[in-house]
């Protein structure tokens, strides 16, 4: 079984409580912060260290 390394606005949706245009914004924040392009993946390490979450508390959250 694999887990899965990147993160999507559903998942931050699901984390945040908030709204999948929420989660679309903070993508889009975190690509511009870390100079990545459109096509490059947000990872679930990259999206904790920005929102200040432990990786182990979110982890399980996301399938």
């Amino acid at each position: 079984m694999m887990n899965r390394v990147c993160i999507y606005p559903k998942d931050v949706q699901i984390v945040t409580g908030k709204s999948e245009r929420y989660g679309r914004g903070v993508i889009k924040a975190i690509k511009e912060r870390l100079d990545k392009e459109k096509h490059q993946l947000v990872t679930i390490d990259e999206f904790c260290d920005f929102m200040g979450l432990e990786v182990s508390r979110i982890k399980h959250l996301i399938k």
